[in-house]
């Protein structure tokens, strides 16, 4: 294409990167999307990549975030080519012991089944979810709205009052083990509840999981745990094609060497094949914080302060993934399993504390816990008829991600944990693909060691310290340039907030209150990060 100037570069074709071409060129701004790999999506992304016939989805799967997202709905990505699919059940937890704990589509049926744990116990998961629904809207806007979203807060306070307030925000300070011996006298709601906040990095007794375990709980109750029908790449292509018809334009196979930087103001991109864009407004990088400014700016550019805050930025466990193709689906010896599109599995209610206990110190976990998908039950399309696509993640300590005997062991125990709940697992399997956590950055430079979030998502790497100690927005110390990715507020998970929220910001920094806003957060950032 030959590029040479735009008023935008964007940096990364993941969800977040493509949600900010797309909101920037329906601006009418002259947008380039530049991307390493030879094709768009990131962490969104399948393929035929075991045998032809069965679609992989290579990263994420499922995209409860994506579906209760203000930001997506607006694009109107079925315009584009998009359908969403979910799986008869949403999720359930399958105990070692038989037993089955099932997340329905149904609040009353989930209710139902946790009665069968201990009496009381569906009014407890009800009640729960009477809460989701006073809040849900105001609660949403403040998740993916720039930080500090105060009309957001100031909404939420109004709904729920002062004490409803109250409570709220004891929810999101506590640890999902306590809220679920708190509420419930059985297994099963605490087994949702925990698992739920294990898709993240948060530890059962970690600050900040019951938000977090409560939230995605209660977005299965609301949205599902939807699929893109077709592979998760059609939810990456849609935002794409999209982003198209606007005038965006896009470089692939090219990765961006470094940005450069005159005066304190981002001016352009130069190119790993020699191309450099010249920019009129803006920089937007979905990329992870330390790549931004460690490696694409550059130290010299960044005030001290920053740079040693950037030396303490924690990063999320490494991840180990394995997909399948089976010749028939899954044999769960609790039938309750097999209607569920994700299926926790491997541990009890106990036992999530010892998986994080293990990962904090870094040991492999002796009996890991694994999320199971099981891909053609959510959407016939991804296999053969009557086959099956499935894939299970679990963490790995970041200090063994590289010891490939310690993988190979893990490997084994997470296909017998699967026998323990489903016996003949083994016979069913066709073919196999292990993604380890080198593996899963080699696909995609962003997945830095394994990490699926760009950072942890512990509090104190949230809100105004995410992604370092400061504003807890887009901008940063560097006039035009943006953080559009999941290390910037509000984290990671698909929901194209953060691509979303550095897009407007751009836009609003290039208005008529433009020079105020940039005058505003030069000050903001002077005291936030004094020079040497």
């Amino acid at each position: 294409m030959g590029a040479d100037a735009a008023d935008a570069v964007v940096i990364g074709a993941g969800p977040n990167g493509l949600v900010a071409a797309n909101a920037l060129a329906e601006a009418g701004w002259d947008v380039v999307l530049v991307e390493a790999n030879d094709e768009v999506g990131g962490a969104v992304r399948s393929a035929e990549a075991i045998e032809p016939g069965f679609v992989t989805d290579l990263f994420s799967a499922f995209y409860p975030l994506a579906a209760a997202s203000p930001i997506i709905a607006a694009l109107d990505l079925p315009a584009h080519g998009l359908r969403w699919v979910r799986a008869p059940d949403v999720l359930a937890h399958a105990f070692d012991d038989g037993r089955v704990a099932v997340l329905h589509d149904d609040p009353a049926a989930t209710a139902a089944g946790l009665e069968a744990f201990a009496p009381g116990d569906g009014d407890a998961w009800l009640a729960l979810f009477d809460q989701w629904q006073q809040v849900r809207d105001p609660l949403l806007d403040a998740l993916f709205t720039p930080f500090p979203p105060a009309a957001a807060v100031t909404r939420l306070v109004r709904r729920t009052g002062a004490r409803g307030g109250l409570d709220l925000a004891r929810l999101g300070a506590m640890p999902v083990r306590a809220l679920g011996r708190e509420r419930f006298r059985g297994d099963g709601g605490p087994a949702l509840l925990t698992g739920n906040a294990m898709h993240s990095d948060l530890t059962p007794d970690g600050a900040g999981s019951a938000l977090f375990g409560w939230l995605l709980a209660m977005l299965g109750q609301d949205v599902g745990f939807p699929v893109p029908q077709g592979g998760a790449g059609r939810l990456a292509h849609a935002l794409h094609d999209r982003a198209t018809a606007h005038g965006a334009r896009t470089e692939l196979g090219t990765a961006v060497d470094r940005i450069e930087v005159h005066g304190g103001r981002a001016t352009g991109v130069a190119l790993a094949d020699g191309q450099r864009i010249r920019v009129r407004r803006g920089v937007l990088a979905d990329v992870a914080a330390p790549t931004l400014y460690c490696q694409l700016v550059g130290p010299e550019h960044l005030p001290a302060r920053l740079r040693a805050d950037l030396e303490r930025f924690g990063w999320d466990d490494a991840t180990l993934k394995v997909n399948w193709t089976l010749d028939r689906p899954i044999p769960w010896a609790n039938r309750a399993a097999a209607g569920a599109g994700t299926v926790h599995l491997g541990v009890d209610v106990d036992g999530f504390v010892d998986f994080a206990a293990d990962l904090s110190v870094g040991r492999m976990p002796a009996r890991p816990f694994l999320l199971l998908g099981q891909m053609t039950v959510a959407d016939p399309t991804r296999s053969p008829a009557g086959a099956e696509t499935a894939w299970a993640y679990t963490h790995l300590p970041r200090g063994r991600a590289d010891d490939e005997d310690a993988v190979a062991e893990h490997l084994a125990l997470v296909e017998a944990a699967i026998e323990r709940v489903a016996p003949g697992f083994g016979s069913t399997v066709r073919g196999r693909l292990l993604q380890t956590p080198g593996g899963l950055q080699a696909s995609d430079v962003n997945l830095i060691g394994g990490s699926t979030n760009a950072g942890t998502a512990a509090l104190h790497q949230q809100l105004v310290f995410r992604p370092t100690p400061g504003l807890g927005r887009p901008e940063t110390p560097i006039e035009g340039l943006y953080l559009a990715g999941a290390s910037a507020h509000p984290g990671g998970g698909v929901h194209g907030a953060c691509g979303w929220n550095a897009a407007r910001v751009a836009l609003r920094g290039n208005g008529r209150l433009g020079a105020a806003q940039r005058a505003l957060v030069r000050t903001a950032w002077a005291r936030l990060l004094p020079e040497d």
